[in-house]
């Protein structure tokens, strides 16, 4: 269980308060190495393409695509990192709140599954959420499964 004093993460006084009884089961915020893994991953995807892509236009110099792919996913990273880490997801035993006000009955999730390294979160009725840049999805996943069930990690 990941758990987060309520006052040192932003974030967290966007949910709603808690319940009568319900009780927090885990608190998980963005890690900062998983961000910067995805962003590095990107860069490399994005440098191979766009040097591919001079390089099929016949551009003499293709090393320029993947600079300025390297360097506009390291800008964007550095913009949206604050951002990034500002949420906090918290799972109680009735609910999985999340930043911007989200919130999810325990009852309403279908599944909860890995993804890319972040966790996909889909309703019954469909709807998906995110939670990105998970530390630790699987477990993470492990948690929102044992939360439905009742059971205990």
């Amino acid at each position: 269980m990941a758990d987060l004093p309520r006052d040192s993460v932003m974030g967290v006084s966007e949910m709603a308060p808690l319940r009568d009884g319900e009780r927090v089961l885990a608190k998980w915020r963005a890690d900062a190495q998983t961000y910067w893994r995805g962003h590095g991953i990107m860069a490399l995807v994005g440098g191979a393409l766009a040097g591919g892509a001079l390089m099929a236009m016949g551009n003499p110099t293709p090393w320029v695509g993947p600079v300025a792919a390297v360097a506009a996913l390291g800008l964007r990273g550095w913009y949206l990192a604050s951002e990034a880490f500002a949420g906090v997801w918290r799972l109680t035993d009735q609910r999985l709140q999340g930043p911007g006000g989200r919130e999810i009955a325990l009852s309403a999730i279908a599944k909860a599954r890995p993804f890319l390294g972040d966790v996909q979160v889909v309703t019954t009725s469909g709807d998906k959420h995110l939670m990105k840049y998970m530390a630790e999805a699987g477990a993470v996943v492990a948690a929102i499964d044992a939360a439905k069930t009742g059971r205990r990690l």
